[in-house]
């Protein structure tokens, strides 16, 4: 048993001797690390107290080398849920979900651009056949754009109230498809599958390759349903 214990306590003080300043949860999880190039890493609870009239707050997620990675969440000070929001690159990218204290009142959907990367992809629907579904190439300019479905609710009684759907950061018209939209093809660049046609699957777990591993553990237990934190506890 002494034999186990030992290589576990060796790892574990090894992954604090890369954080020049963190915390310790009640479980004794390792929080609000910073490490010796001075970038935030890892899982983190961010506390803002009430200022100016503007209400309080706490949000927790992950950093990944001072960036956003993954899902973050917002609570007021009593532990309610503000907000539900995914990040890369720190960046929203994906789905973002707002509530008031009565429940959900907006999801928006958001696309963000690689810093590192001039052109990116993204998976277009084919107008004729909406089951086919082909990967282009794109150029994005500036930071996050609007992409993909934005929903608002009456957040009473939980209906749909009104719906948009964005293209690259342009609200689409009636009738519209994605041949009227600034869609930069590089046919040498884009990977497409032998029939042409993208599994959304295969799509997911492209973007989930550069996630840290405790990011995506994290996201399972959020989906799952797994009472990770509720914003009422102290982490």
């Amino acid at each position: 048993m002494r034999l186990l214990i030992i290589p576990l306590l060796i790892f574990w003080m090894d992954g604090l001797a890369q954080c020049k300043t963190y915390k310790l949860s009640a479980k004794g999880d390792t929080l609000n690390c910073i490490d010796l190039n001075n970038l935030r890493q890892g899982r983190w609870i961010v506390r803002m107290p009430a200022l100016r009239g503007e209400p309080g707050y706490e949000e927790e997620g992950f950093f990944k080398d001072d960036k956003k990675e993954g899902l973050w969440r917002r609570f007021n000070l009593m532990g309610d849920m503000l907000a539900a929001e995914n990040y890369r690159w720190g960046l929203l990218n994906g789905k973002s979900q707002y509530f008031t204290l009565a429940g959900l009142e907006r999801e928006e959907s958001w696309k963000a651009a690689n810093p590192n990367k001039p052109l990116d992809t993204i998976d277009v629907a084919d107008p004729t056949d909406p089951t086919k579904i082909e990967r282009v190439a794109i150029r994005l300019e500036g930071s996050s754009v609007k992409h993909g479905e934005w929903k608002y609710y009456d957040p009473v009684y939980g209906r749909l109230v009104k719906k948009e759907e964005y293209f690259l950061g342009r609200l689409r018209q009636a009738g519209e498809d994605n041949k009227n939209f600034n869609v930069v093809t590089d046919s040498s660049s884009v990977k497409k599958s032998a029939t042409g046609l993208i599994n959304s699957k295969d799509a997911d777990k492209e973007k989930d390759k550069n996630k840290p591993k405790q990011v995506l553990e994290f996201e399972k237990k959020i989906k799952k349903g797994a009472k990770v934190r509720d914003g009422r506890t102290g982490g």
